[in-house]
């Protein structure tokens, strides 16, 4: 008997719901050429949901903004009765930004943005992420993204004061800062980066610390805008001021900085301060901001300083820059697999041996605050 031929992995299946006409042809021809099955199209959710009752998809491609039905009541309503990943498709736009953070926050794996001029040469290019974001989706570890109300944590137990100025080693007389400026100096700061999936991860590490604890930097892959809101969001949920980094913001404790959409961060010391430097460049990774350029900054300039978390998120972007921190003697965790959306970024820093420590996410604020009052505790 002739040996069996090897089967060929089922396709990916995937319904598209937005209610242009236009914008729902090309997004299935799209990927359709990308080797994704598209199974139904629907103008809302009203006409998609019995589509997808007959033949349930692996992804749901989702625009927000739709009649009769709105995206994130329909995310909402897939996410309680069967959940599944989905792709937001949202405009580029303030409200289309803020609206997409609250469709990340109730469930929603990924987004693509929809630009309002050029959309139909956007829609058939073949690199504008479509594609990768419903494989992503279709491969992503759906028991990791949790509902908002699941994510709220009590707040954490202060962390034990620490004195200024007592972990940067010795500055020179010429680097000497005014009178009284370490009193607001963080000599611990904490970087964070992530990507597919970080919205909720980055939410959940950061509501779980007071707002004693030393500057953080962050690094989320996503366009301009939308850091904007992600920002706003946080801010409005955490002990610590959150907001999107601006050049030459100071590190500071109570503070978070996340890098914006379209530019690169970096953290520079200044004398006895840290302060971000927020430029344009190429992309690194595939990506701007890019976590490796935040992290090797950090590394640079912080050394064991600081420490280093790596969240969520699919490819290899901050693995190295991860690695170089810890070699400069900084302490750094990696999310582990089974909290992870996509175990992408996190998987590539353990492989270079990049992690001191491999966490469920739950467990990331303690960890940080358990790093922080140890060196607290070794400069009393």
């Amino acid at each position: 008997m002739p040996p069996s031929l090897p089967t060929s992995r089922p396709a990916i299946t995937a319904v598209v719901v937005d209610d242009s006409a236009v914008v729902r042809r090309h997004l299935a021809d799209l990927l359709t050429a990308g080797g994704i099955e598209v199974i139904a199209t629907a103008s809302d959710p009203l006409f998609a949901w019995p589509k997808m009752a007959a033949q349930w998809p692996d992804v749901v491609v989702l625009d927000v903004e739709m009649p009769r039905m709105d995206g994130i009541s329909f995310l909402r309503k897939i996410m309680a009765e069967r959940p599944t990943p989905v792709v937001m498709c949202s405009t580029l736009t303030e409200k289309g930004a803020a609206t997409t953070m609250q469709a990340l926050a109730e469930g929603a794996v990924a987004f693509v943005t929809k630009p309002k001029l050029g959309l139909r040469d956007f829609l058939a290019d073949p690199s504008n992420g479509l594609v990768a974001a419903v494989r992503a989706a279709a491969a992503s570890n759906l028991r990791a993204m949790r509902p908002r109300s699941a994510l709220a944590a009590a707040p954490a137990a202060p962390v034990p004061h620490r004195a200024p100025g007592g972990l940067s080693g010795p500055l020179s007389s010429a680097a000497a800062p005014a009178a009284g400026a370490m009193a607001v100096t963080t000599d611990r700061l904490i970087a964070i980066g992530s990507s597919t999936g970080g919205v909720q991860a980055i939410e959940s590490v950061l509501v779980g610390l007071p707002r004693t604890t030393p500057g953080i930097v962050i690094v989320q892959h996503m366009p301009e805008r939308f850091t904007t809101a992600l920002a706003e969001r946080l801010n409005g949920l955490c002990q610590m001021e959150v907001k999107e980094a601006a050049d030459g913001d100071r590190v500071i404790d109570g503070r978070v900085l996340i890098a914006p959409g379209g530019r690169h961060m970096q953290v520079q010391r200044s004398g006895a301060q840290y302060v971000v430097s927020v430029r344009d460049g190429p992309l690194v990774n595939r990506h701007k901001p890019s976590v490796d350029v935040l992290f090797k900054s950090v590394a640079a300039c912080a050394g064991a300083n600081a420490l280093g978390l790596i969240l969520t998120g699919m490819g290899d972007d901050g693995a190295r820059g991860l690695r170089e921190m810890r070699d400069a003697g900084a302490r750094t965790a990696a999310q582990d697999e089974a909290s992870c959306v996509v175990f992408g970024m996190p998987r590539e820093a353990i492989r270079l041996g990049a992690a001191d420590a491999v966490l469920p996410l739950g467990k990331m604020a303690g960890w940080l605050q358990q790093q922080l009052a140890h060196v607290g505790a070794a400069a009393r």
